[in-house]
């Protein structure tokens, strides 16, 4: 895949990327335990929504089963562990963590060849399938201990508090993800992407190899998907089916970048700052309510914003645009 990085959008969207993440980083040093911890949900929240645009934004193949790579992520770390008693914790951790990853990207090549001729809302309902049979195996193989439970070896440094560690990991995992994210956006394959998401036929027809671009996409969002699983899971400690293979975690992605602007990159990251913001904070003592608010909320901003804060922003910039103009003449 060339990467077309040279390019003024990328290298501005890079930079300000490792800026934001500079300040991001620091947070914690100022923070309290829990304001940490709400940190942690919001990074996780981004890097899991970002993994999942580099397929459903980009080539409008939304997926509603994106957890069962969290999940299949977590466990295969977990379960290789297990297999490496005796090993340092960082370095069976590094093991564990690319073996999660790659088998992912075998686990989403093998399915995405029947799986990515499907199309729309049928699309969304097989992978929603792929993630339920994902739980149901996971859950009723004993040898996967999905029912039981896996406990996780401690990778956290002496020294340093396990909130901090983990709130940087999941930065440093949400980095790499957005970085991935701008490469594949401002390449020829991202460019495909765009083709597929407007109009499928027509890019085929115009020389766009659709069927290679889509199971490109999907392996790399699966692969990103299963590092956050991975370290999600050890900031968890001890894991079981239930608490991995989130059905919240399916929903969410999408709701986050409905929210920040489908098809961006930095939509997806503040619909999540502010979906957290709500339901940990504003929203935090409600919990009675809190499904109920929350889902009242998503509403009356999809009606309201139909293409996202980023939409709003957009609008809002080519009005200025033509005002600028219309005074110049």
């Amino acid at each position: 895949m060339k990467l077309f990085v040279s390019g003024r959008p990328a290298w501005v969207s890079i930079g300000l990327t490792l800026a934001g993440t500079a300040l991001f980083a620091l947070l914690p040093l100022w923070l309290s335990p829990y304001g940490v911890r709400v940190g942690q949900l919001f990074v996780l929240a981004a890097g899991l929504a970002v993994a999942w645009t580099v397929l459903g934004g980009f080539s409008g193949y939304w997926s509603f089963g994106n957890a069962a790579f969290v999940g299949t992520g977590a466990f295969t770390a977990a379960l290789l562990q297990l297999a490496l008693p005796g090993w340092p914790a960082g370095s069976a951790f590094a093991l564990a963590l690319v073996v999660a990853m790659l088998f992912n990207g075998l686990l989403a090549l093998a399915i995405a060849w029947p799986i990515l001729r499907l199309r729309g809302i049928y699309f969304a309902i097989a992978m929603l399938g792929v993630s339920q049979v994902c739980f149901e195996l996971v859950s009723n193989i004993d040898a996967l201990r999905g029912a039981l439970g896996v406990n996780l070896i401690d990778i956290v440094p002496k020294g340093v508090r396990p909130e901090r560690f983990y709130y940087w990991a999941l930065l440093l995992a949400t980095l790499i993800v957005v970085l991935v994210a701008i490469m594949v956006r401002h390449s020829k394959l991202g460019y495909g992407l765009l083709a597929i998401r407007e109009d499928e036929d027509t890019a085929r027809m115009l020389g766009v190899p659709t069927t290679r671009y889509k199971m490109i996409a999907f392996v790399i969002s699966a692969m990103l998907t299963a590092m956050m699983g991975v370290i999600y899971a050890h900031n968890l400690g001890y894991i079981t089916a239930n608490s991995v293979y989130r059905g919240d975690f399916n929903l969410n992605v999408i709701v986050y970048s409905l929210l920040g602007g489908m098809g961006t990159i930095i939509g997806p990251i503040v619909g999540a700052g502010i979906m957290t913001y709500v339901t940990q904070v504003l929203l935090g003592d409600l919990l009675d309510t809190h499904m109920f608010i929350t889902g009242l909320l998503i509403a009356v901003l999809v009606l309201a914003a139909p293409n996202g804060l980023y939409g709003i922003y957009d609008n809002h910039r080519l009005r200025m645009r033509r005002r600028k103009q219309e005074a110049q003449r």
